[in-house]
């Protein structure tokens, strides 16, 4: 009869705080400033939103949201820990999710406030950021649900459609954005680019155990002084207290607006991605030593971002990845529960707006620059090397959706759909015809164009495999989102392109043309001699 294993010990101590949590907030509280420091230099320079929604409304909001995730990780690590008797196990790391951040911000509320600025409604910023609570509780919804689901969805795609879909947003969104930040301002720019590059790529450390990003951000933050970039906008007033208030009455007005539907194509991936990334992280943790449930796991992580909703932020959270470099800093439990007192405290008192006004974002632009790399290269990384045409695929509409922002953009640089200029029409196309770019196209992939990489790289995978009815499959999929108008559909406002759903029949056409040329392949043609 066989000797039942003996319990795992209980570890000798179960402190809150070792010295590795402070290395590890460091980390990750600059992660979680950074993501800050960007809704306040968006939602107040792209948005518009006043101080009063600002401060007393979006950040709060994140506060709860970054509270919730990060007391339940700590938490969990914990029980962990005690379940197993080891005192090493790692809190899963947890903050504002960066792709989201941007695409809420440029695909949800940009579009929103443009569309209603154009319909002249009273108050075209509450109704961007109506849209943007909207936006979030879906994803939120979606990764809390999809938590019963997550492994079947991401064996069912393919990981080149998922990670170049993404990267498109990455390089395009956020990289190139930045790389333009970059040279606009280069003694900041490449000085905080290059400390970035040495920490991050060189896999380095400094001197003195200072991490990398807290060097970068507090070297740019004297070159932004010494160049006069600092100080930014004065702070409104003296830092106060501004507790987390309910946002149902605005979050039930924008799903009342139908803005669930009009976004639901950047929704829907988001919050797809969004689950998918953190499934893919919890492995990561996994393979590091410390097996977390994924049902728990994901369901907090989705609980996080409908509580941000609720309370007023338009930005999700998300599970992030480096919990192996976290671990391997020694960081536990308590760099968790430090990083949500720090939310707390710099979202709820108004201290972000001096911090803005002495540490401008072009301080911390080069991780921002550096998470938009890491992203695109993980798509390459991460996938068969048959499959990096795909991966192309993918990539292609996210940054031609970017290249789209940047027309519009100079079309309103030059007066186009302001109050005293020409609209926003037709006869924009024939102008650009003039000029060999073909902006109709441009217009077309830009709506909906998360869906389009998916399909287009997707498909492409099949075919690099010879799976020609998969391809073909893949392609019927386009064709029934362009019939339902969620891909490709578009119509012209006096100040905006803007998504419509309506049936984009000539692009269900083109997609079902592929299918039945995939389909046809089979006896169309034979496997050519591979060299």
């Amino acid at each position: 009869m066989s000797t039942p294993a003996p319990a795992p010990a209980r570890p000798r101590s179960l402190a809150w705080f070792v010295r590795g949590d402070v290395d590890g907030f460091f980390g990750l509280a600059l992660d979680n400033l950074v993501q800050l420091l960007l809704i306040e230099t968006l939602c107040r320079t792209v948005l518009g939103f006043p101080t009063a929604l600002l401060y007393g409304r979006v950040l709060p909001g994140a506060a709860v949201s970054l509270v919730v995730g990060n007391v339940f990780y700590a938490w969990q690590a914990r029980r962990l820990a005690a379940r197993t008797g080891r005192a090493d196990v790692c809190a899963i790391p947890y903050g504002i999710n960066t792709v989201s951040l941007f695409a809420h911000v440029f695909l949800v509320m940009l579009p929103a406030k443009l569309a209603a600025q154009a319909t002249g409604a009273p108050d075209p910023v509450r109704v961007a950021w109506q849209a943007g609570l909207v936006a979030c509780l879906g994803s939120g919804c979606i990764e809390l649900v999809g938590a019963l689901v997550a492994e079947r969805v991401r064996r069912s795609t393919p990981r080149a459609a998922l990670l170049s879909t993404l990267a498109g947003i990455a390089l395009g969104f956020i990289a190139l954005g930045f790389v333009f930040r970059t040279y606009a301002r280069p003694i900041v720019g490449l000085a905080t680019l290059a400390i970035v590059l040495l920490t991050y790529f060189g896999r380095v450390r400094f001197k003195g155990g200072l991490p990398g990003g807290f060097v970068a951000v507090a070297i740019g933050t004297a070159l932004c002084w010494a160049t006069g970039i600092a100080p930014g906008p004065v702070p409104p007033g003296p830092a106060m207290l501004h507790p987390p208030v309910s946002a149902f009455g605005d979050l039930l007005a924008g799903l009342a607006d139908a803005h669930l539907l009009r976004y639901l194509a950047v929704i829907l991936t988001m919050g797809l991605f969004n689950l998918l990334g953190s499934l893919q992280n919890i492995e990561s943790a996994e393979a590091a030593g410390d097996a977390y449930a994924t049902t728990p796991s994901l369901a907090v992580n989705g609980l996080g971002s409908i509580a941000a909703a609720c309370f007023g932020s338009a930005f999700p959270t998300t599970i992030y990845i480096g919990h192996p470099g976290w671990k391997a800093m020694g960081a536990r439990a308590g760099y968790s529960i430090l990083n949500a007192v720090f939310a707390t405290a710099v979202c709820l008192t108004g201290t972000l707006a001096h911090i803005a006004w002495a540490v401008p974002v072009d301080a911390g632009m080069a991780i921002v620059l550096w998470i938009g790399i890491v992203i695109t290269a993980q798509a390459f990384q991460t996938t068969p090397p048959a499959h990096a045409p795909a991966v192309v695929m993918g990539l292609l509409p996210g940054v031609g959706a970017w290249g789209v922002m940047l027309a519009k953009s100079g079309l309103r640089a030059a007066g186009v759909g302001e109050a005293d200029g020409p609209p926003f029409s037709p006869a924009l196309v024939g102008r650009f015809h003039a000029f060999d770019t073909w902006i109709d196209g441009a217009f077309a992939l830009e709506q909906g164009f998360v869906f389009t990489a998916t399909v287009l790289a997707a498909a492409t995978v099949a075919i690099i495999e010879r799976r020609f009815v998969e391809a073909a499959a893949w392609c019927s999929v386009g064709a029934g989102l362009a019939a339902f108008g969620l891909v490709h559909s578009y119509r012209f406002t006096p100040g905006d392109v803007v998504f419509t759903l309506a049936p984009a029949w000539p692009w269900a056409a083109g997609y079902a043309t592929m299918a039945l040329i995939f389909l046809a392949a089979r006896w169309l043609t034979r496997p050519a001699a591979d060299h």
